[in-house]
């Protein structure tokens, strides 16, 4: 299904930015900077009155739904009436109800960010294009724990930007546009 909104209304995802994941034994790269960059962009969103949704990934392996591991990050807790979309796939448009919450919310633009880079990063830019919104990855708030990380964040920065995502990064977010 398409978006059908005539209008321009922006979305923050935050996607699978999870306890489990600052637990593995290499550590998300910048894990710091990540949050850092992640909690202006959330407060900015709720000033703004952006619609903000967070999405959370389950397994039977590391992230097992209910457990400690599964939770958000506990910098990182949803407000009243924002949603949080349970997924098990990487694109979080695939069996979820996040399609139905932005075409509610009348939303065109969704923002990026989250764990993993080359995982649920990824397939959820490459989700929302076929969908057809605009997509902006937020250069400098998704991340990876796999060897080699700014490599791998470089790399899928680029070849998203080649399938149609803007890059941008945190202080050049607006949600006024």
């Amino acid at each position: 299904m398409q978006i059908t909104s005539n209008k321009n209304t922006t979305a923050l995802l935050v996607i699978d930015v999870q306890q489990g994941l600052f637990q593995q034994s290499r550590p998300v790269h910048q894990a710091e900077q990540l949050l850092s960059n992640l909690e202006p962009l959330i407060e900015a969103a709720r000033r703004t009155g952006a619609p903000l949704v967070f999405i959370q990934h389950s397994n039977q392996k590391q992230l097992v739904q209910d457990t400690p591991a599964w939770q958000l990050h506990p910098r990182l807790v949803p407000g009243p009436g924002e949603p949080t979309i349970h997924k098990q796939h990487g694109n979080a448009f695939q069996e979820t109800n996040l399609q139905a919450e932005l075409q509610a919310r009348g939303v065109s633009r969704v923002l990026i960010t989250g764990l993993v880079t080359q995982g649920c990063v990824r397939a959820t830019c490459l989700g929302a294009l076929k969908l057809g919104y605009q997509v902006t990855l937020v250069s400098d708030a998704h991340s990876t724990y796999s060897k080699g990380a700014p490599d791998v964040i470089e790399k899928w920065n680029h070849a998203l930007s080649e399938k149609g995502a803007v890059l941008k990064e945190t202080r050049q977010i607006d949600f006024n546009l």
